[in-house]
């Protein structure tokens, strides 16, 4: 059985961080050939089960704003190709704007509350009478990475098609993932790997005997990100400092 991985680079990275602590060193350096055969040996019903093909989605962090991020970034991923720990690097983009937004404060479960005029803030009007329920509009640079979870998705199903794998695992819990996920069910078996401490995307749920069957859901665990890093040296590549 040949089974193809593909991973979406920022949703594992967050989620790995969120696992083991954004100061802890010892998860970054991460093997991904170690981690996926490991994920696949554990499957009972997926008798011969081999990883075939690593597609490792992210996008380049920006050195004008980030110069020690895309440093240690470049690092890692040439690590990976001279190790053999991927087959394919396919890169999105990152997009920077400004955005606004109404001022709000989380409540009990998360969920956003506006924040309303009240002293010491107060919204009045010109003869200096409060407004009653006025709320507040901020603006702010955001940066977000485009284009992991379409990649991811765009080989999935070219390689489900063109009959390259018998099986795949995608790493992720974008619920963006949800159709392309479902029509590889239909064809192929499919393993989930949810990288983060959340609860899997309701989007990316189903049954095991969905299509083809076999399928498989799986919540990484900070012990698998431990034991599965690369050698501390690979080639002309050495693990950054902290990792």
């Amino acid at each position: 059985m040949r089974v193809g991985i593909y991973v979406d680079g920022y949703n594992l990275y967050y989620g790995a961080r969120g696992l083991c602590g954004r100061g802890t060193p010892g998860w970054r350096w991460l093997d991904l050939r170690t981690l996926a055969a490991d994920l696949v040996a554990r499957r009972t019903n997926w008798h011969g089960g081999h990883v075939e093909r690593i597609v490792y989605c992210t996008a380049r962090i920006d050195g004008a704003e980030n110069p020690d991020g895309q440093r240690d970034q470049s690092v890692y991923l040439n690590a990976l190709r001279a190790s053999g720990s991927v087959d394919h690097i396919e890169f999105g983009y990152y997009v920077s704007r400004v955005k606004y937004a109404p001022l709000a404060l989380r409540d009990r479960t998360g969920r956003p509350v506006l924040a309303r005029s009240a002293w010491p803030v107060q919204v009045c009007d010109s003869s200096g009478a409060p407004v009653p329920d006025a709320s507040f509009m901020i603006s702010y640079a955001y940066r977000e990475e485009k284009g992991s979870d379409v990649n991811v998705a765009s080989h999935l199903l070219l390689d489900v098609f063109t009959g390259v794998i018998d099986a795949a695992v995608v790493f992720s819990n974008d619920s963006d993932l949800r159709f392309p996920i479902e029509q590889a069910r239909q064809r192929v078996p499919v393993g989930v790997v949810n990288p983060s401490g959340n609860y899997l995307a309701g989007a990316l749920r189903g049954q095991a005997s969905d299509g083809v069957g076999r399928h498989w859901w799986y919540q990484l665990t900070v012990g698998d990100l431990m034991k599965c890093q690369l050698s501390a040296i690979v080639g002309a590549y050495t693990r950054p400092p902290g990792w």
